[in-house]
């Protein structure tokens, strides 16, 4: 069943199956193959928007971002090799640092399970949001379209970024076009946990902008999946059958912990 605001709220995991997986299949993008259009974003409360780090701080402190990175930059130096500041910020964001960036995953399972990793908040509806990447394309500004076609791509990656330059230069597009604009990108393959998360950043061209309000109002871009807290049970019980857990999604022994301390947890 569908909500009014066109939410599609799940009623069984059969359902489920067939609304992670639709339009899937696109001839003219995808080559004829069954590939999604979607990046997908899981969130163990429905009424959580897609706020970057940086914003859930709060406050002023989108006005300390060049200074935050740069100090990053500064005592991490002899662990990062030298790059642009879109790896910079890639791997910020992967060591938890406050960024602009806003992770998902090119996996729907992957999405379910952070919906469902929480059992504390299995009284809460989950949600996965599904963000239409060749969509959002077609808002960019005519240069990244052209970097792109340039490329011959669909998804920017860091070495295609190198082209726009600083984060300053970035933002100067929005000044440019009196408009906020967001771009996926793929990070580097720097760990296990990327590479085994399917992983992708989104970044707006502005560092106080909310994905969410961004793109409220134009629903070709977008689709919300309402995970009822009365299927999260079952949901996650088929995952972890699946083999989509924290052991495999977090390699390593804090991955295992994770994935023993959630496995065993009681059934309330």
């Amino acid at each position: 069943m569908e909500s009014q605001n066109k939410d599609v709220i799940i009623d069984s995991w059969e359902q489920l199956q067939k609304v992670l997986f639709e339009d899937s299949y696109n001839a003219e993008k995808q080559w004829g193959r069954y590939r999604s259009p979607y990046a997908y974003r899981g969130l163990s409360d429905k009424s959580y928007e897609l706020k970057t780090s940086l914003v859930r701080l709060g406050g002023n402190y989108h006005e300390l971002e060049s200074h935050i990175l740069r100090n990053f930059k500064k005592y991490t130096s002899r662990q990062i090799k030298e790059g642009t500041v879109w790896e910079l910020l890639a791997v910020a964001q992967h060591h938890g640092l406050p960024t602009r960036l806003l992770d998902w995953t090119f996996s729907p399972y992957v999405a379910l399970h952070f919906a469902t990793e929480d059992t504390l908040k299995f009284d809460k509806d989950g949600i996965v949001w599904c963000i239409d990447i060749h969509k959002i394309n077609e808002k960019l500004p005519l240069q990244f379209k052209g970097i792109l076609d340039k490329e011959g791509a669909y998804l920017f990656t860091v070495d295609i970024l190198r082209e726009i330059g600083s984060l300053a230069e970035f933002d100067k597009y929005r000044d440019l076009h009196n408009r906020d604009f967001s771009l996926f990108f793929e990070p580097p393959s720097l760990t296990d946990r990327i590479i085994n998360q399917y992983g992708c950043f989104s970044i707006m061209s502005n560092n106080r902008g909310i994905l969410n309000q961004f793109i409220k109002g134009e629903p070709k871009l977008y689709k919300k999946i309402i995970i009822p807290s009365n299927l999260k049970w079952e949901i996650r019980d088929k995952l972890d059958q699946a083999n989509i857990n924290e052991r495999i999604l977090f390699p390593g022994l804090e991955g295992i912990s994770k994935w023993l301390k959630r496995y065993y947890s009681p059934k309330s």
